[in-house]
């Protein structure tokens, strides 16, 4: 059985500190001529029934995307384990992915890709990967992932307890890696440099 767009809800990370950028809200930054977290929803809407985001400042601002906003339930800036634990807490579908606000190039096929994974290898997650697998060049994307609603109570107890590792947290799951071609579609934009750079084109 495949997974339908209807069964798929969307999450735009926009949570953290900014504090690589100099302490400013990343998806509120201007990317050629938009918000940064514009161009993500803008990849990633088509692909899924519903689409919301998560944001801990400037949640006005971010609601004139014209989606949901919703902060984390934890308070302290706790990292994008608590950005995903408020998804899916506000999620009614049976599915939520996620993508974070800094990765404008996001791939069209992302949802996909990784929900055919996810029923192939019948996994309670599946994360996004480029490179070889097996060889140094291989790089897991953490923030890139599909994981099924029902998970949210063991995310639950895992962040009361006191956990913040998205690794960690992984790796109490069945998680599938799924390889993707081009490393650049998942590109962070996590310094004003950066930003300059690829707002020139220049990377």
């Amino acid at each position: 059985m495949t997974i339908q767009n209807e069964q798929l809800t969307g999450l735009i990370l926009a949570g953290g500190r900014g504090s690589r950028m100099g302490g400013v809200d990343k998806g509120l930054q201007p990317f050629q001529g938009q918000p940064m977290a514009q161009h993500v929803l803008s990849r990633l809407q088509p692909q899924v029934g519903q689409i919301m985001i998560n944001a801990n400042q400037n949640l006005e601002r971010y609601a004139e995307l014209g989606i949901p906003v919703w902060p984390d339930n934890i308070s302290g800036f706790a990292g994008p384990l608590a950005g995903l634990q408020a998804g899916l807490s506000y999620c009614t579908s049976d599915y939520l992915v996620t993508a974070p606000c800094d990765s404008p190039f996001l791939p069209a096929d992302l949802v996909q890709t990784l929900a055919n994974a996810l029923e192939t290898h019948q996994a309670a997650l599946a994360v996004a990967a480029t490179g070889t697998s097996g060889t140094p060049s291989w790089r897991v994307h953490p923030v890139f992932c599909l994981v099924r609603q029902s998970l949210l109570p063991h995310l639950t107890d895992y962040l009361e307890q006191g956990g913040r590792k998205i690794d960690d947290w992984y790796a109490s799951l069945r998680v599938v890696e799924v390889p993707f071609a081009d490393e650049s579609a998942f590109r962070n934009i996590n310094t004003r440099q950066e930003l300059e750079r690829y707002e020139t084109g220049n990377d």
